[in-house]
């Protein structure tokens, strides 16, 4: 009778991980198929028919009350993640009153990005024409994204 019992449990359980973490058809699910068909066909054997009946109305009962409680809002809430990721890996040029026009200086060779320093700040920038080398004026045009759209500045006496 142990066998059977943990042979359901086994099953049960490897059922919840092929419908809840690894959806499709697993080793997950033929293990539940497995495990539940030979503690199902353990108690016909062991038991007769109400041994049997019984062992399969235990599967079928655990099983809907596994899908029942996993399909759940209240049970996913508990361990989804709460925070909330308000940062970026690259600062936005927009959010720092960067505006067309304004000039700065190429760190790195925009071929076509590199990176720029715009008053003391530092932002990855792209080229809109020509490969830009270093300690160069350049001219802020537009935006891509996180990125700033720069050409090289014609009055190159002006350094930020």
């Amino acid at each position: 009778m142990t066998v059977i019992i943990i042979l359901i449990l086994l099953g049960i359980f490897l059922l919840g991980v092929e419908l809840f973490l690894l959806p499709g058809i697993s080793v997950a699910g033929i293990g539940a198929l497995g495990a539940c068909g030979f503690a199902v066909y353990k108690a016909f054997a062991d038991y007769g028919n109400t041994g049997g009946l019984l062992a399969l109305a235990a599967v079928i009962v655990l099983s809907v009350i596994l899908i029942i409680v996993g399909m759940r809002a209240k049970t996913w809430n508990r361990l989804s993640l709460k925070n909330k990721i308000d940062s970026s890996s690259q600062p936005n040029p927009e959010n720092e009153n960067i505006k067309p026009g304004d000039r700065g200086t190429t760190i790195t060779r925009l071929a076509p990005v590199g990176k720029v320093q715009i008053g003391d700040r530092t932002f990855e920038a792209k080229s809109i024409d020509v490969y830009i080398d270093p300690r160069k004026t350049v001219e802020v045009t537009g935006f891509d994204n996180f990125s700033i759209l720069v050409r090289e500045a014609e009055d190159t006496t002006h350094n930020a």
